[in-house]
């Protein structure tokens, strides 16, 4: 879907604003910064959030993938800027999306024994590492909200702390990565969102994009 032309303004400087400096201008002070009325930043935030380019929340802007403007358990330093990762997946994929940042250094505990880990994670190959990635909500029921199933695509120690924690949770087991799979999701994912125009994969190009991965199953809306 193409957007209107003045929200694909607002999307862009929105993805370029987060990936030169990790913030955000708060809502109130958008209309000013960007240089458009309050009515139309109103009208293009509400078409951004219903066309899953943003998320938001209390009416300010908490995530616009891979960048999130509030910690979910992942920090992803490169070499002048910090970023919130919005999860796993996004964690992994910004070194792909800047320019400026081709490896970062991505940060995240265990959410089952808390073990802190760090991972070097470049543009040009996968980080070394035994952890695995879990996702527990599948991509067809990633939105209408996708703050809750970025919360809980985490890293774990290993399958076990996986198990524990989703004992500790209550949850079902979604689905296990590792992470040489995890940077190959990532990888190609959001190429492309810092540019206009720029248009979200389909549900068929997403999942051959998934199967292109490594990813099978319906978790994945891949027919096998």
């Amino acid at each position: 879907m193409v957007l209107p032309a003045a929200a694909e303004r607002i999307r862009v400087a929105i993805y370029r604003e987060l990936a030169e400096t990790g913030r955000l201008t708060r809502t109130e002070d958008m209309a000013a910064a960007y240089g458009v009325a309050d009515a139309e930043l109103d009208a293009a935030l509400i078409e951004l959030a219903l066309t899953r380019h943003i998320v938001l929340r209390d009416g300010e802007v908490e995530m616009a993938h891979p960048f999130a403007t509030r910690s979910f358990g992942f920090s992803v330093m490169g070499p002048r800027t910090l970023w919130w990762g919005g999860c796993a997946w996004d964690a992994f994929a910004i070194p792909h999306l800047v320019p400026d940042a081709p490896e970062v250094l991505v940060a995240t505990t265990c959410p089952a024994c808390g073990t802190p880990h760090a991972w070097t994670v470049s543009n040009e190959s996968p980080p070394e590492g035994d952890q695995v990635a879990h996702f527990l909500v599948p991509v067809h029921d990633i939105w209408p909200d996708a703050a809750h199933a970025c919360e809980n695509q985490l890293i774990f120690c290993s399958e076990r702390c996986v198990d524990t924690w989703l004992q500790q949770t209550g949850n079902e087991r979604g689905y296990v990565l590792a992470l040489t799979t995890l940077w190959r999701l990532a990888r190609g994912w959001y190429a492309g969102r810092l540019d206009s125009p720029y248009e979200r994969r389909d549900p068929g190009s997403a999942a051959a994009y998934f199967r292109q991965a490594g990813l099978s199953g319906p978790f994945w809306g891949i027919d096998d």
